[in-house]
């Protein structure tokens, strides 16, 4: 055996053997290893530069055998390479393993609306006080938008409120008031009481601007009941109005007009940020308008059918 037939030899037994000591955490190691054996100047290559001193007749024999070196080098390189790889990435898998027995993440779904959020908080305060939350129509009947609330086609308030009509007998509400009309309609006062309030969207034709909108939101509440009087509603309006703003919080009723209510009042409350001294949130008056209310009109319960010598109510309505 010639001198690099030997070292050939040695080369692959040593090569191969340090191969099988290599980890996976010493993947430096083998790339280090494979330029030593098998890089321009490595041993490999240090060896073919004996290839000169070499007979004319060797020299194929002796070029096979590099040939058979190299390719058996090269395929040990890239086989422990697969198997460092595959370590690695069992490795990273087992470090970022999933516990399925964990609990899922939730998935944001964002905030919810402002509206919404004060809607929800009146309405609590109101289920609170044993007032059921009812619910009606967007698109509306002239009749129960208008002449159930004792506005009929020729009366003069009508000219309060801009309409977005649809048909000549169909509207989009401009209040939620038709919903406390069928109520009443529906309610059996034998069993008590008629408790409500209806919150929705109302539209009107307003030209939208800081105070002002086509379409806007709207809680109104209704009692219908025996010896409902004025001291009821006061009591209930202020009550509300701590419950909103906070215990310290006053009311005071001003003298108003509404076709549905008699008497009917406007409501304000105690400004929240100057205690009633005059800033320019109520505009230095110490109060701020919130609602409109009144005492239920004998002829809207009439409409009812409900006999106005034995039942009365109030109504309040507030807008967002």
């Amino acid at each position: 055996m010639s001198t690099i037939e030997e070292q050939l030899k040695a080369l692959r037994e040593e090569t191969l053997a340090s191969l099988k000591q290599i980890t996976a955490e010493n993947e430096k190691e083998m790339q280090d290893l494979r330029v030593s054996v098998l890089g321009k100047k490595g041993s490999l290559t240090e060896i073919l530069k004996g290839m000169k001193d070499v007979s004319a007749e060797m020299r194929p024999i002796i070029g096979k055998h590099v040939n058979e070196a190299r390719d058996v080098l090269t395929a040990a390189f890239e086989e422990i390479a697969k198997l460092l790889e595959e370590k690695k990435v069992a490795a990273q898998l087992a470090s970022e393993s999933i516990d399925v027995t964990l609990p899922g993440r939730p998935v944001a779904t964002g905030h919810r609306h402002v509206l919404t959020q004060t809607s929800e908080e009146i309405e609590d305060i109101f289920i609170g006080m044993g007032y059921q939350v009812v619910d009606g129509f967007e698109v509306e009947q002239d009749y129960y938008n208008f002449e159930r609330m004792n506005l009929p086609k020729d009366h003069p308030a009508r000219d309060m409120q801009d309409t977005f009509y649809i048909t000549e007998e169909i509207l989009l509400r401009t209040h939620t008031s038709p919903v406390q009309a069928r109520a009443m309609d529906a309610h059996d006062f034998s069993k008590g009481p008629l408790k409500m309030i209806s919150p929705g969207r109302v539209f009107r034709r307003d030209t939208d601007d800081a105070t002002h909108s086509h379409q806007f939101h709207q809680i109104e509440g209704l009692v219908v009941g025996k010896n409902i009087s004025m001291a009821d509603l006061q009591g209930t309006l202020q009550l509300i109005v701590q419950k909103m703003f906070g215990e310290e919080r006053q009311i005071r009723l001003r003298p108003s007009y509404f076709p549905f209510t008699e008497p009917s009042v406007e409501v304000d409350v105690s400004c929240f940020k100057c205690g009633g001294e005059g800033c320019n949130v109520c505009k230095k008056t110490g109060w701020i308008e919130i609602m409109g209310a009144g005492m239920v009109h004998p002829r809207v319960l009439e409409m009812s059918g409900i006999d106005a010598t034995v039942y009365s109510g109030f109504a309040f309505g507030l807008g967002q």
